[in-house]
């Protein structure tokens, strides 16, 4: 709440020109038998705003009801998943401080849930390294800030028992204060601050430290 708080106080100001798009992310990591880290499954529930656009613009749930049939489901899947080359899913992985290598989207979903898309998709691991006695880090963020990730609907480790999982959030009064000296900087003409937008989301972000025993 202290987040959205925050957020919607820069908003409001002139100078407040991002983000645009909320959205609440669940991580959960895909092991082998081997302890080998295969894939990386990501869940995005976005804002009821941007929901409500996203189906009208592709002419779904024209009565209002915020219920999608199974078509409208299907055919939404993916929506999110067509992405530009060199385009990092907003999600930077590491694993003891080494930067992972994670492939596109796969096996894309999507269903409408009171009011709200939630997607899924699959990325794959490069190298599928072992987590045995490793320390895993994520960070859901977009660089530009257009977009807000809150880390909500939880982390898991899915074939490790051994996995502790900790989130470490940002100081989001500190953060917020710098933001604003930064905008100042830029004026108060609304395509200066658009131009010059300063790359502030991963002072936003929040780490996901997920800590393996040894085998």
């Amino acid at each position: 709440m202290k987040r959205l708080a925050l957020i919607a106080a820069m908003m409001a100001t002139p100078l407040g020109a991002h983000p645009h798009i909320f959205v609440d992310v669940g991580l959960e990591g895909i092991v082998d038998a081997k302890g080998q880290l295969t894939q990386i499954k990501v869940t995005w529930a976005y804002d009821a705003l941007f929901s409500l656009l996203v189906t009208e613009e592709k002419g779904m749930d024209l009565d209002g009801d915020a219920v999608l049939t199974p078509a409208e489901e299907a055919q939404l899947a993916g929506f999110d998943a067509q992405w530009v080359p060199g385009f990092n899913g907003d999600l930077e992985a590491q694993l003891n401080s080494r930067a992972l290598r994670l492939s596109g989207p796969k096996a894309p979903t999507a269903v409408m849930r009171e009011g709200r898309i939630v997607t899924t998709h699959l990325r794959d691991v490069a190298g599928r390294p072992s987590l045995a006695g490793k320390v895993l880090i994520l960070r859901p963020f977009d660089p530009s800030y257009y977009t807000a990730y809150d880390v909500t609907l939880g982390v898991s480790i899915n074939g490790l028992e051994s996995c502790q999982v900790s989130k470490r959030e940002p100081d989001l009064d500190s953060e917020m204060r710098k933001l604003q000296d930064e905008l100042a900087l830029l004026g108060r003409d609304q395509n200066s601050i658009e131009m010059g937008f300063p790359e502030v989301g991963a002072n936003f972000a929040t780490q996901v430290v997920i800590t393996c025993a040894a085998s």
